[in-house]
Protein backbone atom coordinates (compact mmCIF):
# COMPACT_ATOMS: atom_id res chain seq x y z
CA UNK A 1 0.00 0.00 0.00
CA UNK A 2 1.30 3.31 -1.00
CA UNK A 3 0.40 6.66 0.73
CA UNK A 4 0.07 10.36 0.17
CA UNK A 5 -0.54 13.03 3.02
CA UNK A 6 -2.60 15.79 1.65
CA UNK A 7 -2.86 19.09 3.35
CA UNK A 8 -4.90 22.22 2.68
CA UNK A 9 -4.16 25.58 3.20
CA UNK A 10 -4.56 29.20 2.56
CA UNK A 11 -2.10 31.67 3.05
CA UNK A 12 -0.40 30.48 6.49
CA UNK A 13 2.88 29.88 5.50
CA UNK A 14 4.59 29.98 9.22
CA UNK A 15 1.58 27.41 10.61
CA UNK A 16 2.15 25.17 7.09
CA UNK A 17 5.91 25.15 7.89
CA UNK A 18 5.47 24.00 11.72
CA UNK A 19 2.97 21.77 10.19
CA UNK A 20 5.42 20.21 7.67
CA UNK A 21 7.98 20.17 10.58
CA UNK A 22 5.81 17.58 12.29
CA UNK A 23 5.77 16.02 8.86
CA UNK A 24 9.87 15.60 8.38
CA UNK A 25 9.37 14.24 12.05
CA UNK A 26 7.66 10.94 11.28
CA UNK A 27 8.70 7.64 11.70
CA UNK A 28 7.33 6.07 8.47
CA UNK A 29 6.97 8.72 5.66
CA UNK A 30 4.24 8.94 3.25
CA UNK A 31 4.95 8.50 -0.30
CA UNK A 32 3.30 11.28 -1.52
CA UNK A 33 2.77 14.67 0.17
CA UNK A 34 0.16 17.19 -1.46
CA UNK A 35 0.08 20.62 -0.75
CA UNK A 36 -3.57 21.64 -1.63
CA UNK A 37 -3.06 25.52 -2.02
CA UNK A 38 -6.06 27.68 -2.64
CA UNK A 39 -4.84 30.40 -3.95
CA UNK A 40 -1.85 31.63 -1.59
CA UNK A 41 0.79 34.09 -2.31
CA UNK A 42 4.64 32.94 -3.09
CA UNK A 43 5.40 32.66 0.57
CA UNK A 44 3.71 29.61 0.71
CA UNK A 45 5.55 28.16 -2.55
CA UNK A 46 8.61 29.19 -0.45
CA UNK A 47 8.08 26.92 2.22
CA UNK A 48 7.13 24.32 -0.05
CA UNK A 49 10.46 24.47 -1.88
CA UNK A 50 12.34 24.49 1.31
CA UNK A 51 10.44 21.16 2.41
CA UNK A 52 11.35 19.61 -0.82
CA UNK A 53 14.37 20.03 -0.41
CA UNK A 54 14.37 18.93 3.13
CA UNK A 55 12.66 15.26 2.64
CA UNK A 56 12.62 11.83 0.17
CA UNK A 57 9.74 11.97 -0.55
CA UNK A 58 7.48 13.32 -3.21
CA UNK A 59 5.94 16.61 -2.94
CA UNK A 60 3.64 18.09 -4.74
CA UNK A 61 2.45 21.63 -4.94
CA UNK A 62 -1.28 21.92 -5.98
CA UNK A 63 -2.31 25.80 -6.55
CA UNK A 64 -5.27 27.08 -8.03
CA UNK A 65 -6.40 30.89 -8.53
CA UNK A 66 -7.28 32.94 -5.32
CA UNK A 67 -11.29 33.35 -6.36
CA UNK A 68 -12.97 32.70 -2.56
CA UNK A 69 -13.09 29.79 -0.27
CA UNK A 70 -12.96 26.27 -2.96
CA UNK A 71 -11.40 24.08 -0.48
CA UNK A 72 -13.47 21.13 -2.22
CA UNK A 73 -11.96 22.25 -6.00
CA UNK A 74 -8.37 22.37 -4.36
CA UNK A 75 -8.92 19.31 -2.63
CA UNK A 76 -10.30 17.67 -5.38
CA UNK A 77 -7.23 18.94 -8.09
CA UNK A 78 -5.01 17.00 -5.36
CA UNK A 79 -7.23 13.98 -4.91
CA UNK A 80 -6.64 13.68 -8.79
CA UNK A 81 -2.97 14.30 -8.73
CA UNK A 82 -1.99 11.61 -6.17
CA UNK A 83 -0.38 8.10 -7.11
CA UNK A 84 -1.10 6.76 -3.95
CA UNK A 85 -3.27 3.88 -2.71
CA UNK A 86 -4.57 5.73 0.43
CA UNK A 87 -4.96 9.38 1.09
CA UNK A 88 -4.50 10.62 4.90
CA UNK A 89 -6.10 14.08 4.87
CA UNK A 90 -5.53 17.15 7.61
CA UNK A 91 -5.17 20.68 7.13
CA UNK A 92 -2.33 22.90 7.43
CA UNK A 93 -2.67 24.05 11.21
CA UNK A 94 -2.15 20.94 11.85
CA UNK A 95 0.76 19.49 14.19
CA UNK A 96 1.62 15.71 13.88
CA UNK A 97 2.17 13.08 16.11
CA UNK A 98 5.42 11.26 15.03
CA UNK A 99 3.52 8.26 14.86
CA UNK A 100 0.86 9.33 12.81
CA UNK A 101 1.21 8.27 9.21
CA UNK A 102 2.10 5.22 10.80
CA UNK A 103 -0.68 4.66 13.26
CA UNK A 104 -2.62 5.06 9.87
CA UNK A 105 -1.25 2.91 7.90
CA UNK A 106 -1.77 0.21 11.07
CA UNK A 107 -5.36 1.31 10.74
CA UNK A 108 -6.25 1.28 7.20
CA UNK A 109 -8.74 -1.28 6.21
CA UNK A 110 -10.66 -1.96 2.36
CA UNK A 111 -13.97 -0.86 2.47
CA UNK A 112 -14.10 1.98 4.62
CA UNK A 113 -12.64 5.55 5.62
CA UNK A 114 -11.16 6.73 8.19
CA UNK A 115 -11.91 10.14 10.62
CA UNK A 116 -10.09 11.05 14.16
CA UNK A 117 -9.99 13.68 16.08
CA UNK A 118 -7.73 17.09 16.83
CA UNK A 119 -6.45 18.45 20.11
CA UNK A 120 -7.03 21.86 20.33
CA UNK A 121 -3.81 24.22 21.09
CA UNK A 122 -4.30 27.48 23.19
CA UNK A 123 -3.02 30.65 22.05
CA UNK A 124 -0.02 30.80 24.38
CA UNK A 125 1.21 27.53 23.01
CA UNK A 126 0.62 28.23 19.97
CA UNK A 127 2.96 31.57 20.03
CA UNK A 128 5.70 29.79 21.47
CA UNK A 129 5.57 27.08 18.40
CA UNK A 130 5.80 30.33 16.20
CA UNK A 131 8.69 31.73 18.01
CA UNK A 132 11.01 28.58 16.95
CA UNK A 133 14.06 28.85 14.66
CA UNK A 134 12.24 27.19 11.17
CA UNK A 135 12.38 23.99 10.92
CA UNK A 136 12.86 23.81 14.37
CA UNK A 137 12.81 20.29 15.93
CA UNK A 138 9.11 20.44 17.43
CA UNK A 139 8.53 19.77 21.42
CA UNK A 140 5.85 16.94 22.43
CA UNK A 141 2.98 18.83 22.95
CA UNK A 142 0.73 18.14 25.77
CA UNK A 143 -3.11 16.63 25.61
CA UNK A 144 -4.26 13.77 23.69
CA UNK A 145 -3.12 10.10 24.88
CA UNK A 146 -1.45 7.07 22.56
CA UNK A 147 -3.03 4.48 23.44
CA UNK A 148 -2.76 2.15 20.14
CA UNK A 149 -3.80 -1.18 22.11
CA UNK A 150 -7.34 0.63 22.79
CA UNK A 151 -7.65 2.00 19.14
CA UNK A 152 -9.52 -1.25 17.79
CA UNK A 153 -11.97 -1.28 20.55
CA UNK A 154 -13.11 2.13 19.18
CA UNK A 155 -13.42 1.56 15.89
CA UNK A 156 -17.22 2.04 15.45
CA UNK A 157 -17.60 5.29 17.87
CA UNK A 158 -20.18 6.67 15.67
CA UNK A 159 -20.24 4.72 12.84
CA UNK A 160 -23.47 5.41 11.50
CA UNK A 161 -22.86 9.05 11.86
CA UNK A 162 -22.14 10.97 8.54
CA UNK A 163 -21.99 14.05 10.39
CA UNK A 164 -18.97 12.83 12.92
CA UNK A 165 -16.11 13.76 10.78
CA UNK A 166 -13.48 16.46 10.68
CA UNK A 167 -11.91 17.42 7.32
CA UNK A 168 -8.49 17.78 9.13
CA UNK A 169 -8.26 14.52 10.03
CA UNK A 170 -9.45 11.99 7.70
CA UNK A 171 -8.43 8.81 5.22
CA UNK A 172 -9.36 7.43 2.27
CA UNK A 173 -8.59 4.86 -0.15
CA UNK A 174 -7.83 7.13 -3.51
CA UNK A 175 -10.05 4.80 -5.80
CA UNK A 176 -13.01 4.94 -2.88
CA UNK A 177 -12.92 8.79 -3.45
CA UNK A 178 -13.08 8.88 -7.38
CA UNK A 179 -15.86 6.28 -7.62
CA UNK A 180 -17.73 9.41 -5.56
CA UNK A 181 -16.38 11.57 -8.02
CA UNK A 182 -14.27 13.20 -4.93
CA UNK A 183 -15.59 16.60 -3.48
CA UNK A 184 -19.11 18.29 -4.14
CA UNK A 185 -17.77 21.79 -5.34
CA UNK A 186 -20.91 23.02 -5.06
CA UNK A 187 -20.15 23.96 -1.67
CA UNK A 188 -17.91 26.97 -1.56
CA UNK A 189 -16.86 28.93 1.73
CA UNK A 190 -16.50 27.47 5.23
CA UNK A 191 -17.82 23.83 5.71
CA UNK A 192 -19.83 20.88 5.36
CA UNK A 193 -17.47 19.49 2.61
CA UNK A 194 -16.27 16.75 4.77
CA UNK A 195 -19.86 15.60 5.67
CA UNK A 196 -21.22 15.60 2.60
CA UNK A 197 -18.88 13.00 1.36
CA UNK A 198 -18.90 11.09 4.50
CA UNK A 199 -22.55 10.64 3.21
CA UNK A 200 -22.14 9.76 -0.32
CA UNK A 201 -19.46 7.16 1.03
CA UNK A 202 -21.69 5.56 3.39
CA UNK A 203 -24.58 5.76 0.85
CA UNK A 204 -22.08 4.12 -1.68
CA UNK A 205 -21.57 0.95 1.01
CA UNK A 206 -18.34 2.06 2.62
CA UNK A 207 -17.82 1.52 6.66
CA UNK A 208 -16.79 4.57 8.67
CA UNK A 209 -13.99 3.84 10.74
CA UNK A 210 -12.98 6.00 14.05
CA UNK A 211 -9.10 6.22 15.01
CA UNK A 212 -8.78 7.28 18.32
CA UNK A 213 -6.01 6.69 20.86
CA UNK A 214 -3.67 6.83 17.86
CA UNK A 215 -2.87 8.98 14.89
CA UNK A 216 -2.50 12.35 17.69
CA UNK A 217 -2.97 15.52 15.94
CA UNK A 218 -2.57 19.06 17.31
CA UNK A 219 -4.57 22.23 15.83
CA UNK A 220 -2.64 25.47 16.20
CA UNK A 221 -5.05 28.49 17.15
CA UNK A 222 -6.29 31.27 14.94
CA UNK A 223 -9.75 32.86 14.82
CA UNK A 224 -12.71 30.62 13.47
CA UNK A 225 -13.39 31.39 9.60
CA UNK A 226 -16.28 33.17 8.43
CA UNK A 227 -19.79 30.54 8.68
CA UNK A 228 -21.61 33.10 6.01
CA UNK A 229 -22.30 29.65 3.71
CA UNK A 230 -22.65 27.26 5.93
CA UNK A 231 -27.23 27.31 5.46
CA UNK A 232 -26.37 27.01 1.83
CA UNK A 233 -24.05 24.18 2.75
CA UNK A 234 -25.81 22.37 5.33
CA UNK A 235 -28.90 22.46 2.67
CA UNK A 236 -26.24 20.70 0.20
CA UNK A 237 -25.20 17.34 2.59
CA UNK A 238 -28.95 17.04 3.51
CA UNK A 239 -29.64 16.55 -0.09
CA UNK A 240 -26.87 13.61 -0.43
CA UNK A 241 -27.74 12.38 3.28
CA UNK A 242 -31.59 12.44 2.48
CA UNK A 243 -31.38 11.41 -1.75
CA UNK A 244 -28.96 8.51 -0.92
CA UNK A 245 -26.84 10.18 -3.47
CA UNK A 246 -23.18 8.45 -4.18
CA UNK A 247 -21.67 10.09 -7.08
CA UNK A 248 -22.03 14.25 -7.69
CA UNK A 249 -21.20 15.51 -11.19
CA UNK A 250 -19.13 18.82 -10.36
CA UNK A 251 -16.59 16.96 -8.75
CA UNK A 252 -13.25 16.11 -9.67
CA UNK A 253 -14.39 14.69 -13.42
CA UNK A 254 -17.08 17.36 -14.72
CA UNK A 255 -19.70 15.47 -16.11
Amino acid sequence: MTTALLISTYNSPDFLRLCLSSVLGQSVLPDEILIADDGSTDLTARVVEEFSAATRATVKHIWHEDKGFRLAAIRNKAIAAAKSDYIIQIDGDIILHKEFIADHIKFARKGSFVTGSRTLLDKETTAGLLRLPPWSELPMLKGGNRLPWLTPLMANLRSKNGMYVRGCHMAFWREDLMNVNGYNEDISGWGREDSEISFRLMNSGLKKRFIKFAALEYHLFHPEASRAMDATNIAIMQRARDGKTTRIPNGIIKE
